[in-house]
């Protein structure tokens, strides 16, 4: 009989086999694997992952945002497998990070990609908002919710949606993701699919979405389009909230569309009849309308003749007198004026208006009353390096100019003897209507003392008379002066009965050298003098007392005989004397 023999595993083989099935068991440890539900006890679910050993998981990792559905005996799952034995003999699995294994798998193949992927906000925290990527989390930036700013995200919140990722770090767990990105894109290609839809020309309704200083953004049906202010109506529109409101449906007309940027023009003026048509016709030049005061600036003021049709008044035809004041001193917002059509321009949509032009002007009033020769008075209201401007009647100004202020002194010199305020008298020497000008002399108001009179070339030796009358000026003319003020080298003096001045040079006082003395002479006191020099062009006149006693004393030895005759110079001049103080018109005025 043969015998058989059994092979009886040693205690070393039986170790070796025990190692190698710890050591295939454990190769799956940290890496997801499947297993099925045997059992549910409680809150928790018993997997029997198929390596002789079982593992529990709680049932609450198999629930979460977006993940519905009870879990039952022999569903099959898939966990993470941490370790194969714990104390208790049993493996120990996660169910979360095993969704946090194969997530990661699959949103780093999508941001490879560049796809969206699909998550939900569930949590508020500092700068922003946790999402629940199927079980990874990330970040969503509060500036990353939405195009723009959202003050309560609560109806965003537990509902799926998709995400952009923006960026990922697996060895930190960090993802960032983005909604706003993709709201631009589904919006972008949705204003692309609309724009192509529109036409310029095209006329549609639309819904106020927004209102601001310069016009309103108006929904066209999934994108806005720019009402701007000036297109809202033909009359002025301060502000679009004039018109406007926030939710109205409006009818507008598309002026314009940007294929490039998606920018819309909006009109709804365009739909209306543009009043600017035959507005020639309608307001001709030097035709008067009233109108509404609706815009002030500093170059003139607006005025509504119709709603649609402006006009300006420019500064400078506002009032015949004030020329540096402000429009708006002159005229205010919503005032009613009456105006005058200075220009109408279809092309460029303009009116000239006048204000002026409807009432009475001042310069026409003024030259009628005061003709050219007339008298006025007037308050200094200025002075300038070229003469002084005068207040007259009627807000008028008439302006005297350096050279008529004298007739012998200089404009400059003489304009200082004035200061503002004061009252003058002068005549009007002309008026020019267009220019609004008035001119006025001071001298004018006395005759000119070097013009030439009536048989002055008559009479050489005209004598003074008692009362200073001057006579017949001219070279040669014997005249009286009254001193006005005695210096070293001579004396100030004014021809009485004229406003001719001069100056007697020292020795031109007295034909003796001994009494060539200023001091011999008084303020006020009268001379008798002989004109040495009457030029009318120059404007000039020079007197002498020596030359007179020349003269006088050669008229004696003429009449009375010479020294060779017998009689003494003394006599001579003693009769010549005698006789002059016996003619009351040759009586001399002297002391001496």
């Amino acid at each position: 009989m043969a015998s058989t023999s059994t092979y009886a595993p040693s205690r070393e083989d039986f170790a070796a086999l025990l190692d190698e099935s710890y050591g295939q068991n454990e190769a799956f440890e940290g890496s997801v694997i499947k297993g099925k539900v045997v059992a549910i006890e409680k809150d928790v679910a018993v997997v029997d992952l198929g390596l002789k050993t079982e593992g529990r998981v709680s049932l609450k990792e198999f629930q979460g945002p977006g993940r519905e559905g009870a879990l039952k005996v022999g569903d099959e799952v898939e966990v993470y497998l941490e370790r194969i034995e714990n104390a208790l003999g049993e493996a120990v699995i996660s169910r979360d990070k095993a969704r946090r294994e194969e997530s990661w798998v699959k949103l780093e193949k999508a941001f490879e990609k560049q796809e969206k992927v699909e998550g939900i906000i569930f949590n508020q925290v500092k700068g922003g908002f946790t999402v629940d990527l199927d079980g990874a989390v990330a970040f969503l930036p509060r500036s990353q919710v939405d195009i723009r700013p959202i003050r309560d995200v609560t109806p965003l919140m537990q509902v799926p949606q998709p995400f952009q990722i923006l960026k990922m770090d697996r060895r930190r767990g960090n993802i960032v993701v983005s909604r706003r990105t993709v709201l631009e894109e589904s919006r972008a290609e949705q204003r692309h699919e609309i724009v192509a839809n529109l036409e310029e020309g095209q006329v549609i309704e639309g819904m106020v979405k927004n209102i601001t200083d310069y016009g309103a953004f108006v929904d066209l049906g999934g994108i806005d389009g720019l009402l701007h202010v000036t297109d809202i109506a033909w009359r002025r529109v301060n502000h679009p909230t004039e018109v406007l409101t926030i939710g109205q449906t409006v009818r507008v007309k598309i002026i314009k569309i940007n294929h490039e940027t998606h920018r819309i023009s909006l009109g709804v003026k365009q739909l209306l009849e543009d009043p600017w048509q035959g507005i020639e016709a309608k307001y001709p030049v030097d035709a008067r309308f009233q109108g509404r005061v609706t815009n002030i600036t500093d170059y003139g003021a607006f005025v509504e003749l119709e709603p649609g049709i402006e006009g300006l008044i420019h500064v400078s035809e506002m009032s015949w007198t004030k020329k540096n004041v402000h429009p708006g001193k002159i005229v205010a917002t919503s005032q009613e004026v009456d105006v005058q059509v200075l220009e109408v321009d279809p092309v460029k949509r303009r009116i000239s208006l006048g204000l002026k032009q409807t009432l009475a002007n001042p310069w026409e009033a003024f030259a009628e009353k005061f003709p050219i020769g007339s008298e006025v008075e007037g308050e200094v209201k200025n002075k300038t390096e070229f003469g002084l401007f005068i207040g007259l009647e009627g807000d008028v100004d008439g302006m005297v100019h350096l050279s008529d202020l004298d007739w012998s002194k200089p404009g400059e010199q003489v304009i200082e003897d004035y200061k503002k305020g004061d009252m003058v008298k002068a005549k009007v020497l002309d008026v020019d209507i267009e220019k609004e000008r008035v001119s006025l002399g001071v001298k004018q108001l006395t005759s000119d003392p070097f013009a030439a009179r009536p048989g002055e070339a008559a009479g050489a030796g005209a004598k003074p008379s008692e009362e200073g009358g001057s006579g017949e000026l001219k070279k040669g003319s014997v005249v009286t002066c009254e001193v006005l003020e005695v210096k070293d080298g001579g004396l100030d003096v004014k021809i009485v009965g004229t406003e001719f001045t001069a100056f007697i040079k020292r020795n031109e006082l007295a034909r003796d050298r001994a009494d060539q003395r200023p001091e011999r002479f008084a303020v006020g006191e009268k001379v008798d003098a002989r004109i040495t020099l009457f030029d009318r062009r120059a404007r000039k006149v020079s007197v002498s007392i020596k030359a007179l006693e020349v003269a006088e004393e050669k008229e004696a030895i003429a009449q009375y005989g010479s020294a060779d005759s017998g009689a003494s110079l003394g006599d001579i001049l003693g009769a010549a004397l005698k006789a002059r103080e016996d003619t009351p018109k040759g009586k001399k005025t002297s002391d001496e």
